[in-house]
């Protein structure tokens, strides 16, 4: 299967000098153009050994500081940026042909940050972050209905607080990729590097 992309061009002079700006502004065009699920982006995490890990979870904040989720913290993700707190980012906003790759340093939210979140969840969601043993082996379905059942009786008659294993991660970008689809698979490869004076732009063969 092929396609040929010939949604536009990606020239250096329409680059601004803050790529979290620049992001931004993409991530704006990815909602006004209705793309399903703007903010889906897959996370790859790995070991201290190498083995690496992907998975598609939610962006749900971004500033100038750089781009933040939440999940389990003892699920696969949460381990292995416990060992190894470095991740990269993929946008893939395919119907405009663009892809934005991000690479940097992951640090978790304060306490007050992830209860913040947390209480701002539906309470079917914040019943499952309690429910689900994230990433482990369980027996079949049934037990894991029995796993949420026994939780909404738990807090049938009280607050339903932020588990102490869940919570926010924010991504801290060191690098910054913009990729725009071309005809004959010259694409538009635009990056950002962080630098001690702030961000350098550079151009990438396709």
């Amino acid at each position: 299967m092929r396609r040929e992309y010939d949604s536009g061009a990606l020239p250096e002079q329409a680059m601004d000098k803050d790529p979290m700006t620049m992001f931004a502004r993409w991530l704006e065009e990815a909602i006004a153009a209705a793309i399903d699920e703007p903010n889906a982006m897959t996370i790859a995490t790995a070991t201290p050994e190498g083995r690496p890990s992907a998975r598609v979870v939610l962006l749900k904040e971004m500033g100038s500081d750089g781009f933040v989720f939440f999940t389990n913290y003892l699920s696969r993700k949460g381990r292995e940026l416990a060992a190894n707190p470095l991740a990269a980012l993929l946008f893939d906003w395919h119907p405009m042909a663009r892809q934005v790759r991000i690479e940097g340093r992951v640090e978790k939210l304060s306490p007050e940050e992830s209860d913040a979140y947390y209480n701002s969840r539906p309470e079917n969601a914040r019943i499952g972050a309690w429910s689900s043993p994230q990433s482990r082996v369980v027996r079949d379905r049934a037990e894991l209905d029995a796993l949420q059942r026994e939780v909404e009786q738990r807090f049938a008659q009280e607050p339903l607080p932020r588990p102490v294993h869940w919570g926010g991660y924010m991504v801290r970008p060191t690098m910054i990729e913009f990729w725009q689809g071309r005809p004959d698979r010259m694409h538009d490869r635009l990056v950002y590097y962080k630098t001690e004076e702030g961000w350098s732009l550079h151009r990438l063969a396709p």
